[in-house]
């Protein structure tokens, strides 16, 4: 049978053990749908900085950064990009740190934003986000020790 977690030395849950406790227990449950959440919108939103199928990303560099900044909007979203595809793998492989990680991005994302005028309905948006990252972190310090993989 294969094992899913040790969550104490020399104590071995199975995977079917694994998934009965996420059916049963809320907190188990929503802790996995913020990890998952997190570790998959950053990857997707950071690769569609390469490739603007959802938007076109360069409107939303607020335009006294993009002045201070080197380079174009484009390029700065490059960046970005590659910044949030790091944090969605940090989400899936520690969410602990990573949940911290990316709350602290999206802080920086609304700054960003609120110096845009029309833009301050995102930054709501993305302040209810960064609550969920850092209830997602808050989570993973109570799991760790516990039943999950991937703790620091």
């Amino acid at each position: 049978m294969a094992t899913a977690f040790t969550p104490h030395a020399g104590s071995t849950v199975t995977a079917s053990q694994s998934w009965a406790r996420f059916k049963a227990d809320p907190i188990y449950q929503a802790f996995w749908l913020l990890r998952i959440g997190f570790t998959v919108a950053p990857i997707a939103f950071g690769l569609d900085k390469f490739f603007h199928v959802l938007v076109n990303w360069d409107l939303y560099l607020a335009p006294r950064l993009n002045d201070i900044i080197p380079g174009t909007a484009h390029q700065a979203m490059y960046a970005v990009g590659v910044v949030e595809i790091a944090a969605g793998l940090v989400v899936a492989l520690r969410p602990r740190f990573g949940g911290y990680l990316v709350a602290a991005w999206l802080g920086g994302i609304i700054l960003n934003l609120l110096l845009i005028p029309g833009y301050y309905d995102v930054a709501l948006r993305d302040f209810g986000l960064l609550l969920a990252a850092l209830t997602l972190a808050r989570l993973a310090t109570a799991m760790s020790g516990s039943h999950v993989s991937g703790q620091s």
